[in-house]
């Protein structure tokens, strides 16, 4: 984990090596004090040489103003290369996410995912920034501290550092119940942050159905987690800090006991007794500073660690024969595919299909039946149990998901819209078309005329996932953007399903014309839509139960004809 970390210092060597001199610096100053006290007291005071008291107090001086400038050096560069980093970790993580397969977006939330991306990181960025300075800084206080009192008096000195190990063992052992402390608190910021990215989104249902109530028990549920965590956390921080702070008081008590009785011994006289007290304190402020640096350590690590977690998680990767296959003319074949979400399950049991290129073949049945797998298989977004799935006779295993993805368009019952414009929406289709191939794509979705009306034309603001658009309106986008895509391969699930029946017949002129010589996979409830499939399969548990044309069903007298009967009975 460390040698993963430390890589993300590499693009900033310079600033890092700057930093560190810069802290090097400040922390060689630092020990000036207490020398300049111990000269003064034992030559320029005694001896009255106040020309030398103000020289060397102007010396002084100067080098607190090359501190005060090295620390803004320390502040400002140093924040700005964890920025860098948190910013190049952030992208990093991005294009991570973008590669992982539809099964890790089924199992994770995505406020839990965000929250990786925002807070977590913050913290690994102040962690970049303050660990190595404050190791450093302290690091060799410490030692020139160590190194300057003992060539006064070694003894003493030795007594006051035995403190130290007391030190490392209480961090030692509670640095573990920290760590575990603040992964907890993490989890929890997760937990709250994805409830509120779900009460958010569905703040329209929770108005329609009036349940802010249960929506604030949801949230108050998280909220409650987040500060039984914290006050685990807190609690051991508290334990943490007092235990230490209790040992450098120590410090103080030992060098007024052991000074006092050196200096009443003979052993130092009253300048080194004096330059003790006033160097024990430089010597406790970088021990303090270590302290501290443990709650930003554990804050950065646990940070780090979750990071890592979706970083190492599997990625979607092409076979090493992949290729890619151009433009495909289209025929679809499942030969005895299994498949099944968690492993154990199936959702499809041993399902053989053919379909010719040009064609439209229906999926209808009852809900769960794997139609919608059947479609989500296709474009490779799942790996299959065992089987196979063939386009133009080639195993989609070794098909690149790119070029697989590129000749399939897809539309939805649930209709994802980016809160963009009217245009980007639709370029999502392809980003390098045209603007005439825009209004094109428009114009056979039947929406380019209702654009017009509108004040910004092509450049409205849609809103969040469309929530500025009809339902009709939404799916006519959605079919721009697949006109403009021009697939091979067409997958319309439950294209209309939601929409009222005006609106899905003006729909449904659209998908028809959409639908024209490509391909076509069509899942619909509304038997209406289908009965002038080329062919049709009826997905009960996982299994092709009746498969032929839409007469060929309605005589067979099985379960198409049974559903084909009850929506017949519910249009009287």
């Amino acid at each position: 984990m460390l040698k993963k970390f430390f890589s993300y210092y590499k693009p900033h060597t310079r600033i890092f090596i700057l930093d560190m001199l810069a802290s090097l610096i400040v922390a060689l100053i630092g020990i000036l004090y207490p020398m300049l006290t111990r000269t003064m007291l034992n030559d320029f005071i005694p001896n009255e040489k106040y020309r030398m008291i103000v020289i060397f107090g102007l010396a002084l001086l100067l080098l607190y103003a090359v501190r005060m400038l090295l620390n803004y050096f320390i502040q400002y560069y140093g924040h700005v290369m964890g920025v860098r980093m948190q910013a190049q970790m952030r992208s990093e993580m991005f294009a991570h996410l973008e590669k992982l397969p539809y099964s890790y977006y089924d199992n994770h939330e995505t406020g839990k995912i965000m929250s990786r991306m925002t807070s977590d990181l913050m913290e690994i960025s102040e962690l970049a920034h303050h660990g190595p300075e404050n190791i450093l800084i302290s690091s060799v206080s410490v030692v020139t501290a160590f190194i300057y009192l003992a060539s006064i008096n070694i003894w003493l000195t030795l007594i006051i550092f035995v403190a130290v190990p007391f030190l490392l063992i209480i961090a030692t052992v509670l640095r573990g119940k920290m760590r575990a402390a603040f992964l907890e608190s993490r989890q929890s910021v997760a937990v709250i942050n994805a409830s509120l990215e779900s009460s958010i989104s569905g703040i329209r249902v929770t108005k329609a159905f009036t349940n802010a109530e249960r929506e604030q028990e949801k949230f108050e549920e998280g909220n409650g987690e987040f500060v039984e965590a914290r006050r685990k956390a807190y609690k051991a921080m508290g334990q943490f800090h007092s235990s230490t702070s209790f040992i450098t008081d120590i410090f103080n008590v030992i060098v007024l006991i052991a000074g006092g009785l050196f200096y009443y011994s003979g052993k130092i006289d009253f300048a080194d007794y004096t330059t003790f007290v006033v160097s024990v304190g430089v010597f406790i402020t970088p021990v303090m500073t270590m302290i501290n640096f443990m709650e930003q350590y554990q804050n950065g690590v646990t940070g780090f660690e979750r990071f890592l977690e979706i970083i190492n998680a599997e990625p979607e990767i092409d076979a090493p024969d992949a290729v890619d296959i151009g433009r495909a003319e289209g025929k679809i074949e499942f030969k005895n595919v299994t498949y099944a979400y968690d492993g154990e399950h199936n959702v499809l049991n041993n399902v053989s299909l053919s379909i010719e290129k040009g064609k439209t073949f229906a999926l209808v049945g009852p809900s769960g039946g794997g139609k919608t797998t059947i479609c989500h298989l296709i474009p490779h977004f799942y790996n299959i149990e065992s089987g196979e799935i063939l386009i133009d006779g080639r195993d989609i295993h070794k098909i690149t998901a790119e070029s697989l993805r590129r000749n399939i368009g897809i539309v939805q019952q649930d209709i994802y819209l980016f809160n963009a414009s009217i245009r980007e929406n639709i370029l999502y289709g392809r980003l390098d078309a045209t603007e005439e191939e825009v209004i094109e794509a428009a114009k056979r979705a039947n929406i380019h005329e209702w654009i017009m009306t509108l004040d910004e034309g092509y450049e409205t603001i849609i809103g969040e996932r469309g929530v500025r658009l009809s339902g009709g309106q939404k799916q006519r986008l959605s079919i721009a953007r697949v006109f403009l895509k021009n697939p091979a391969i067409l997958i319309l699930d439950e294209a209309t399903s939601a929409l009222g029946n005006t609106t899905e017949i003006m729909i449904q002129q659209s998908l028809d014309e959409l639908c024209r010589g490509r391909t076509t996979i069509v899942v619909a409830h509304r038997l209406s839509t289908i009965k002038n499939a080329d062919e049709i399969a009826v997905i009960s548990e996982g299994e092709i139960i009746e498969q032929g044309t839409h007469d060929e069903l309605v005589a067979l007298g099985g379960m198409y004809a049974k559903l084909h009967s009850g929506q017949f009975r519910e249009k009287i």
